[in-house]
């Protein structure tokens, strides 16, 4: 086990450092997870200022991401900092399209778990079945799939649509899922959360729909508000710094 100084990040780092150090982490975390899907799969932060966001290059897996290697790449799939050997239209879409409609939103992240895409085929959609699910609760959008989403104005514009003007987390039908936040750590809070609300999910279906057992909207509500309420402000910020503590990452 890691002490919590050895993860703490440095509070005399400049904020891009910071951004780019807890960027690096959630990669990690999620690879440790098994929630990558070797290298098809995203997760970005913007800069704060600046119409511009980190991510990983294209070619590495997850658990090979580290601060250093992130690249710097502006709204319109520009590469402004660092290099990578193949450009990645499909991430700079989907990432681009959600920071210039929502400039609360300051992460984004998506993935092709089994259990995400699993659910994001299912007519339902995600059902209130589970703790987890009542994050969700009437706040989880969907994006009809387009195959790869390689077209800003038009596929972007739809994709910005679908998740409307407040809601942070979206099923990509027959595709995956996508979550946002306003730091790093909600994005991840959001995503882990919806991950094992899929999970519960197939492992409930395969008792059958008819012997399943849903709370009342009512309920389904107040358990939304409540968890709310309980997290407060910095969404996400605790269990990500519980985690961080638990977890050797190799650049230190």
């Amino acid at each position: 086990m890691t002490s919590t100084a050895l993860h703490a990040l440095d509070p005399t780092s400049s904020p891009a450092t910071q951004l780019k150090e807890k960027l690096a982490k959630c990669y990690y975390l999620l690879a440790q997870k098994g929630m990558d899907d070797r290298t098809y799969t995203h997760l970005s932060t913007r800069l704060p200022c600046e119409n511009a966001y980190y991510i990983y290059p294209l070619g590495l897996l997850f658990e090979e991401v580290t601060p250093d290697k992130l690249i710097k790449v502006d709204f319109d799939g520009n590469i402004i900092e660092g290099a990578e050997t193949r450009f990645n239209r499909t991430g700079y879409v989907i990432h681009s399209s959600v920071y210039k409609a929502r400039p609360e939103i300051n992460a984004v992240f998506h993935l092709h778990t089994t259990a995400g895409v699993a659910v994001s085929c299912m007519r339902q959609g995600l059902l209130p079945l589970s703790q987890f699910a009542l994050h969700f609760h009437n706040r989880l959008t969907t994006h009809d799939y387009n195959a790869l989403n390689l077209d800003l104005e038009s596929q972007g514009a739809q994709l910005v649509k679908d998740l409307g003007p407040t809601h942070k987390a979206m099923l990509l039908k027959n595709h995956g899922t996508m979550t946002c936040g306003k730091t790093s750590e909600e994005a991840l809070f959001y995503m882990l959360f919806l991950e094992e609300a899929c999970k519960v999910q197939v492992a409930a279906l395969s008792a059958g729909f008819n012997n399943l057992s849903f709370p009342s909207k009512s309920i389904c509500e107040q358990a939304y508000q409540g968890m709310t309420n309980f997290e407060q402000s910095e969404i996400g910020k605790r269990d990500f710094d519980a985690q961080c503590r638990v977890i050797t990452f190799p650049w230190h």
